[in-house]
Order: C-alpha cells, then structure tokens, then sequence
C-alpha cells in the first residue's frame, strides 16, 4: 500500500469542514470519523502493487482536486427525476448531491416496526439502535476507499425492520449527482437492518441529471439478523466521465439468507466490492451481478466472501459484456475459515467480448482452511456465438436483432436469479433499453469476416 497520498492538504481542509457540520453529532461517531481519516491518511489511495487493486488503477481519482459536496439546496425537481421512479415501491429515498431531498422523497404507509429515514435524522436522534450497529462491521484497516467514506460520510439511507416483520415492497434509494464548478466527492452511507425473521428489499441506484467530474464513494452496511431474508440491488449507471467506488459490506447472523445484485451500466470507472461474512450457521448467500461495459469504460468487481461458520452456502454468478475498448475485472475471493466445516461455496464468472479492444481480467480465488468443505471455482471467456447468428439470421431475423436477442439471452442469465417483483420488474427494463446500444451488427456468413473457433474458453 502506498504511504503517499495525493492532496492531503486539500483532504485535511475538507475534513475539518466537515468536523464544523457534524459537531453535534454523538462523541462515539465524532471518534469514529477521526480514527478513519487518520488511517486513510495513513494508507493513501491503493495503486496497482496492491493485490486487491492489481487491475484497476485509481490514478485519475488520486490527482483529482475533489472538494466535498456541501448541503446546498438542490435545483433538481420532481419531473427531473420522472425517468427513475418505480412505481410501486414502499419508500422512495432521494439524495442530490449526496444529501437528503426531503421534497423529493416519499415514504408511504409502512408496516409497524419499520423505519424508513434518513441516516442525518438517525444520527441527530443519536439512537441507541444506531450506536450498536453503525461503523462495527466496514473494514477501514483494509480498504482506504472505505476508510474515507468513514470519516467523511453525512448522509444515506436508514431502514430498520423489526423482528418478524416482512416488507413486501422494495425501498428505493435513488443518489443523484449534478453538474458542479468544480469536481466533487460524495460519500452516501447506508444502514439497513433486518431483524430476525423479517424481510426486506433495498434498491440502492446511481444516476448522473449532467456531465462533470464527480466521485461517488459510497458504503453500505446491510445486517441480517436470525432466520432473516435481505436482498440488495446496486445498480449503477451514471455518465461516462463519473467514478464510483461502492462497498457492500454484509453481516449475517444464523440461517439469514441475502442476496445481493449488482447491475453495472454506467460510470468511467466503478469499482464494485461486496464483502458477506456468514457469521451464523446454517446461512446462505447469493452474489448475482451483471456489467456491461463500452466506449472506454472500466468496470471492476471485487468479491470478498468470508465463511466463519459451519453449514453455510454461497453462490457467486457475474457475467460481463465489453464492447469496444471497454475494460472488466472479477476478483472473486472465497474464505474458508477454520471452524466453518460443512462449507458449500460456488463462483462463477462468465464474459463476453464483443470487440477485438475489448478486455476481461478474471481472477476466481479460494482460501480453505477448513477440511470438511465444497468448494468450486471456474471462469471462462468468449465471443458471440456465429452460428446462432447465422440460425437467427436464417430465420428472417436482421443482424442486429439477432445479436441482442443472444445478449438477451446471456444477460438474463442474471436477471433469473432475482426474486420475481418490482426490483426486478426495474431491472428487466434497464437491461433491455441499455442492450439496444451495446454491439454492433455482425457480418453476414459468406463476408470477409474472420471465423470464430471457440464459444468459450475456460481460464480457471
């Protein structure tokens, strides 16, 4: 890890800004942020030495001059956002700029025993329940991204369900980012809990009204009690020149079952990390995600998936689709730990490239310290498939066409793993739209083009 860190003046400013707007905030946070700021100080940002980070180089985030985004009241209105709305669902959250928009947001009758806020509101209550859990699982001491979060987060999302309740219909979180004089950091927090045998959906989105630098660093902590079922969307689709760096840390108590989705649309560079530990017995995990990358996107997937107990599961699927000079990453690390025997853990990771430019770094990794376990891990990596072209086209079907229909087919591999509902209702919709620009028309058979000879090759 490098020891340097670009603009540390500029960062300390802006530290001690924000230590002005959160004085009132309770002695254990204001502790809290201190610690982190000093370790992210201490760290820097990751380079490229760094194992974790060996794929994706954060150069352009180091040098640039980000100034923290201020609670200045947001331009944005109601039919602005008309584009992102999702009927239906049982809370809509809205945050400009990283802070919450109360005139934007709607929060409709909910079940008793669920809270649905603002974290600021939480933290100003200074609430018992926040205290327990807030900051106790985000890994500082490894991840510098989420070590500056820590220390200069000032909103998100609070959802709290209590025991044995069940929220049918999905929150909506939608973070939206504007055009600024100057480049800008966000840092959303999010804190959802769902207590035991509850249930509840979060659908975490990102989304740019215009262009401009902005960096977007946001963490969730996501705490699954006994017996409980939690699903998680991100989906990201800002614009092209946008960073975005989010971590999912997950915390899952005996037999809780998450899932978690990521969809990756938009963006410069994302990197996406998503971090469970099953520290219960009996627990299970769904890691489901799909990226689609063009132009000269770069798309990093990063998964750190911990077994500490005995007699659990988890499964990990992504598939990427690159077009043109667009770059994709999967590092998906499974840990074994001693005394979780009886493991049951799967990865998997499949791509397609649909230009010669296009690029796919794939590193599936397992660590078993356990003797009594299951474990597999593979990824492969190929082209569209020429005679299915061929098939379709046969058919009456026109070159372009048939090639989405094929991505189609590919992408819903994901989409089959959700829970049918408004959130994948949502994420059916911006798959299909986003497909239509992604790919050009294959040749038809008997042109110059070169013959493809595999479909798909296996590289772990």
């Amino acid at each position: 890890m490098s020891t340097a860190i670009a603009n540390v003046e500029q960062y300390l400013e802006s530290f001690v800004a924000v230590e002005k707007l959160s004085k009132g905030e309770p002695g254990w946070l204001q502790t809290m942020r201190k610690n982190a700021f000093a370790r992210f100080c201490e760290t820097g940002f990751p380079t490229t030495h760094d194992e974790d980070w060996r794929f994706t180089n954060v150069a352009a985030i180091a040098r640039t001059p980000f100034s923290v985004a201020g609670p200045e009241r947001s331009q944005v209105s109601t039919s602005d956002l008309k584009a992102w709305e999702i009927e239906g669902s049982a809370a809509r959250l809205v945050f400009v700029d990283g802070w919450f928009a109360a005139a934007l947001s709607s929060v409709g009758p909910l079940p008793a025993g669920v809270v649905v806020s603002s974290l600021r509101k939480e933290i100003e209550k200074n609430s018992g329940m926040l205290e327990r859990h807030f900051g106790r699982y985000l890994d500082i001491e490894r991840d510098p991204f989420s070590a500056l979060n820590a220390a200069f987060a000032q909103d998100g999302a609070f959802v709290h369900v209590s025991k044995g309740v069940s929220l049918e219909k999905p929150v909506h979180v939608l973070y939206v980012s504007t055009e600024r004089q100057a480049p800008t950091m966000t840092n959303p927090r999010n804190l959802v809990i769902v207590e035991q045998e509850a249930e509840a959906t979060l659908i975490e989105e990102y989304v740019s009204l215009s262009d401009g630098a902005v960096l977007c660093n946001s963490a969730t902590e996501l705490i699954a009690g006994e017996s409980a079922t939690a699903s998680h969307y991100m989906i990201e689709r800002e614009h092209r020149e946008a960073f975005n760096i989010s971590t999912l840390r997950i915390q899952q108590d005996r037999s809780a079952n998450v899932a978690s989705h990521s969809l990756l649309l938009g963006g410069g560079l994302v990197r996406n990390n998503v971090h469970p530990v099953l520290a219960g017995e009996g627990g299970e995990c769904l890691i489901n995600g799909l990226f689609v990358g063009s132009g000269k996107q770069h798309l990093d997937n990063y998964m750190y998936v911990e077994h500490a107990s005995p007699h659990c599961s988890s499964r990990q699927f992504y598939n990427g689709i690159l077009d043109q000079q667009a770059h994709g990453v999967f590092h998906g690390r499974i840990v074994v730990h001693k005394d979780a025997q009886k493991t049951d853990a799967k990865q998997t990771n499949r791509n397609l490239l649909l230009s010669d430019d296009a690029q796919i770094d794939t590193k599936p990794q397992l660590e078993i310290y356990a003797d009594d376990v299951k474990c597999t891990h593979g990824a492969t990596i190929g082209q569209m498939e020429e005679n299915a072209l061929f098939y379709l086209q046969s058919r009456g079907i026109d070159a372009r066409s048939a090639r989405r229909l094929l991505l189609l087919a590919f992408a819903s591999e994901c989409l089959g793993r959700m829970k049918a509902g408004l959130a994948r209702t949502h994420a059916e919709r911006l798959i299909e739209g986003h497909l239509l620009s992604v790919g050009n028309p294959a040749p038809l058979a008997g042109t110059d083009a070169s013959p493809v000879e595999r479909s798909w090759e296996e590289v772990g």
